[in-house]
């Protein structure tokens, strides 16, 4: 592929073309479809890509919150800024969610927020129900398109011009970047789901085939994942069966909490 096929995959990859299928996705049955009790109140967080915002997966939250789960947004901005520094906010987030629910919540990211949520599984996996990652090439993180890393790149520069909250050098050759990667490589204590796609042009789908998830195919592209009927029809199924075993377990806690004041 020259430079020129390079460019034009990418552009094919942008969000006004992710955006035309928002009306398949409206109109699917994998959305239509509701059961206001099929999420049991389990709360979930969600991680938005690389240079993305919380509106973002917009769309995901409100076939969320229409199934009866928790959903609420990362509020870490664009998901621009150093690896650990948006860990840490997350892990904040997450405790908040997790005293807001009852219980361990699921993490939900895409692209680099799916690789956000899993670095966070591996601190606290008290906390998470179960982890999904969409397009996340988390086997290596500077494994995505050059167009991408030379992004990424660019933002560590400015950083280190003196632009705060953005990506430095520290998170591509240095502490920031060893520590993550050996949590990168950790095997996961939660049930988890990475989705690929092998038109994806931007993470390799070998790069996303997480060995500790349950990896599922899907034909979409990258930016579009999170707007593609397939990927609610898959993950519909597995979310309600964490949220029906969170209500069991909660049941289980209740009922000893019961038998206890009892004696």
């Amino acid at each position: 592929m020259d430079a020129v096929e390079a460019t034009r995959a990418v552009a094919g990859e942008q969000v006004l073309v992710a955006m035309l299928g928002i009306p398949r996705l409206l109109s699917h049955q994998a959305w239509r479809a509701t059961d206001p009790n099929e999420g049991r109140g389990l709360g979930v967080l969600l991680v938005p890509g690389f240079g993305f915002g919380d509106r973002s997966l917009h769309l995901t939250r409100t076939w969320l919150r229409k199934r009866g789960y928790a959903p609420i947004g990362a509020r870490i901005g664009l998901n621009v800024g150093c690896t650990t520094a948006l860990v840490d906010r997350l892990e904040r987030r997450l405790e908040r969610h997790v005293e807001a629910t009852g219980g361990p919540v699921v993490l939900l990211g895409q692209s680099r927020g799916g690789g956000l949520a899993r670095l966070l599984s591996v601190r606290r996996p008290e906390l998470v129900r179960g982890l999904v990652m969409l397009a996340s090439p988390v086997l290596d993180q500077l494994g995505a398109h050059p167009s991408v890393v030379r992004v990424a790149r660019t933002l560590a520069r400015l950083s280190a011009a003196g632009v705060p909250g953005l990506l430095d050098e520290d998170c591509f050759a240095g502490s920031c970047y060893d520590t993550n990667s050996t949590a990168m490589a950790q095997p996961l204590e939660v049930p988890a789901i990475a989705v690929y796609s092998r038109n994806d042009l931007i993470a390799p789908w070998e790069l996303c085939a997480d060995p500790c998830a349950d990896c599922v195919e899907v034909n979409s592209t990258h930016t579009g994942m999170s707007l593609d009927p397939e990927v609610y029809r898959l993950l519909a199924p597995r979310l309600a069966a964490w949220a029906r075993e969170t209500d069991v377990d909660h049941e289980k806690i209740g009922g000893r909490v019961r038998e206890t004041a009892g004696r």
